[in-house]
């Protein structure tokens, strides 16, 4: 379970250039959505599935796509979704399906265009493929492969808030042991702090961000490594100053995953040259966005932190991991 190993996956994208030249942003190991040019400006398109949970799978897929968009610096504006029930599903569980996902539209200022749904043997749970989509007039977009020697790397809200809120729901049972604070904590996760980044991504990229990513399955590591790929560089992490959210290591700890490695959807990575780097931090914070700087950009490859040792870039999601038991 989880996304392909990176090696193959990268094979496999190769393959598929060169790209026509409409194409200015396409599939690439690190990049969370496409751009591409057109007459009226930059057209830019995410697609991502939920699956590894079957609750809230309509808020969530809308969440998801959304933040792959905003993290262009473009606002989704218009959601298309293929909707896959298993047989046996009530009118009363599409209904509330529907309702979550046209509340989160309104959350991140979207509409419902287009989709497909269907009732399937294939499937034993709600499945949610979405696809988001948006439009730059001016043709400004920010792309993970911005990132550049020298600049410094900011993270934008906690980790791990989608995974704690995953494993608090889906492994509850295995939680007998943590207080019923941290667990009701980690279990709303989705409502406080919340997983979209739409505003952060997009006030980021008004303060000049240089690359923006949205770090999601395979946790903060997976997305710092994603980053540092996507855009050639080596990435230097200061340990300490991570922004964690606690309810989520908690569960992390208790379930004995890393929570590193642990689906971070809530969280966002940027990159400022090193004089904007104060500014912008403060700005997000007047805004209500939380930020720290928790690294810096070098020349080279992959990932360390201050003391020079490797930060591993996860094999699998750990979420995935405890679930697929």
């Amino acid at each position: 379970m989880g996304k392909l190993p990176t090696d193959l996956l990268a094979r496999l994208l190769a393959q598929l250039r060169p790209w026509p030249p409409e194409v200015r942003v396409g599939p690439d190991i690190g990049e969370d959505a496409c751009a591409l040019d057109m007459p009226a400006g930059v057209l830019v398109a995410a697609t991502d599935p939920i699956t590894l949970t079957g609750r809230q799978v309509g808020r969530l897929a809308v969440i998801v796509n959304a933040n792959d968009v905003a993290v262009m610096g473009v606002r989704p504006r218009w959601f298309l979704a293929t909707v896959l029930l298993p047989v046996g599903v009530t009118e009363a569980e599409v209904e509330t399906l529907f309702a979550a996902m046209d509340g989160a539209l309104s959350e991140v200022g979207a509409v419902l265009v287009g989709g497909h749904t269907e009732i399937t043997d294939v499937v034993d749970q709600p499945v949610v493929v979405g696809q988001m989509l948006g439009v730059t007039e001016g043709g400004h977009v920010v792309s993970t492969a911005g990132a550049r020697p020298g600049d410094m790397i900011l993270q934008v809200g906690v980790a791990p808030v989608e995974g704690a809120t995953v494993l608090a729901t889906e492994a509850a049972a295995l939680l007998g042991g943590l207080d019923l604070e941290t667990r009701q904590a980690a279990t709303g996760g989705l409502d406080d702090p919340g997983i979209s980044v739409v505003e952060a991504a997009l006030a980021a990229s008004d303060l000049g961000a240089s690359a923006l990513h949205d770090p999601t399955e395979g946790g903060l590591a997976a997305g710092l490594h994603e980053l540092a790929t996507a855009a050639g560089v080596a990435l230097r992490v200061d340990r300490s100053a991570v922004l964690w959210f606690e309810p989520g290591v908690a569960v992390c700890r208790a379930l004995g995953a890393d929570p590193w490695a642990t689906l971070a959807s809530g969280a966002l990575l940027a990159t400022f040259a090193p004089g904007e780097a104060s500014t912008a931090i403060e700005a997000l914070a007047r805004h209500g966005h939380a930020a720290a700087a928790i690294g810096t950009v070098e020349a080279g490859s992959g990932v360390r932190d201050l003391e020079g040792r490797p930060v591993a870039w996860p094999a699998r999601d750990e979420v995935a991991r405890l679930l697929s038991r």
